[in-house]
C-alpha cells in the first residue's frame, strides 16, 4: 500500500505554521515583509524569502485542497451547474486556447491551455 509524501517533511516548521503564513499572504493585500513584520509579532521569526518559498511551494497545494473540498461540498446541491469556456488569449507572444471548467457562481474550478483544440 503506497503512502503519498508528507509534503512538510523536510521542513523544520510545523505544517500549522507554513499554512498559517500562506493563508496570511493569499487572504490579505500583504507584502512578504508585511507578513514577516506581523508574523515577528506574534513570536514567528522568518524572512520574507521563507514566505516566498513557502507560497511557491504550497499555495498551489492549499488552493488544489480547497477546490476539492468545494466541489465535493456542491455537489450535494441539486442546482450546482458548471460548464466549460473556451478561449483563444495571447501568451507569451503565442496564441493558445485557454479552457476553463466555471460553475454556476463564476468560480474556476480548473483551467487548461494547449497549442490545439481539443475535439
Amino acid at each position: 500500500m503506497s503512502k503519498t509524501p508528507n509534503p512538510f517533511r523536510y521542513f523544520h516548521s510545523s505544517p500549522e505554521v507554513i499554512r498559517l503564513v500562506v493563508m496570511m499572504y493569499i487572504r490579505f493585500p500583504l507584502s512578504l515583509r508585511n507578513v514577516e513584520d506581523l508574523l515577528f509579532e506574534r513570536g514567528i521569526d522568518l524572512c520574507h524569502e521563507t514566505v516566498r518559498l513557502w507560497w511557491n511551494r504550497f499555495g498551489p497545494l492549499f488552493a488544489a485542497d480547497i477546490r476539492r473540498q468545494r466541489v465535493q461540498r456542491m455537489r450535494g446541491f441539486r442546482y450546482w451547474r458548471w460548464h466549460l469556456d473556451e478561449m483563444y488569449v495571447r501568451l507569451n507572444g503565442e496564441m493558445v486556447y485557454l479552457w476553463r471548467a466555471v460553475d454556476h457562481e463564476g468560480e474556476v474550478l480548473e483551467s487548461y491551455v494547449t497549442k490545439k483544440p481539443q475535439l
